[in-house]
Formats: structure tokens, sequence, C-alpha cells
């Protein structure tokens, strides 16, 4: 089953930022898709939830030196 996740994720400056967080989210199998803007401060996630969860996706995140807003 796809699901599709936006995060608030900190910590993001620039364009190597959003690279960085592409790759290590990329590493996951079942993420589908990303896309990282550091300006909006913004990860977008399209990814299968029978393979991988979105616990293992903001710890990649979190992995990567970013921080993860949760509401």
């Amino acid at each position: 089953m796809t699901e599709s996740v936006l995060l608030n994720v900190t910590g993001m400056k620039c364009g190597g930022c959003e690279a960085n967080v592409t790759n290590k989210l990329k590493e996951i199998d079942g993420v589908l898709s990303v896309n990282a803007s550091s300006k909006n401060k913004e990860v977008e996630v399209e990814f299968d939830a029978e393979k991988t969860s979105l616990d293992e996706i903001t710890e990649a995140i979190t992995g990567a030196g970013f921080t993860v807003e949760t509401s």
C-alpha cells in the first residue's frame, strides 16, 4: 500500500542538505520518491507501507543530522 507523508524538517539550509536527506531516504527499501525543500523546511516522501514505516523514515532523517518536527 502506497502512502505519502509531508514532514516538517529543520536544519536543512541548502541544496546539499536536500541531497543528503534525499539520498539517505532513497537507501531505504520501499521509499518510492522524495522531494526535500530547504526553503519550505519540508520533506515529502512517498513509500510502500508494506516495506518500510514512518518511524524508519524519521530515523533516517534524524540520523542524517536533521530534526523532524512533530505536532
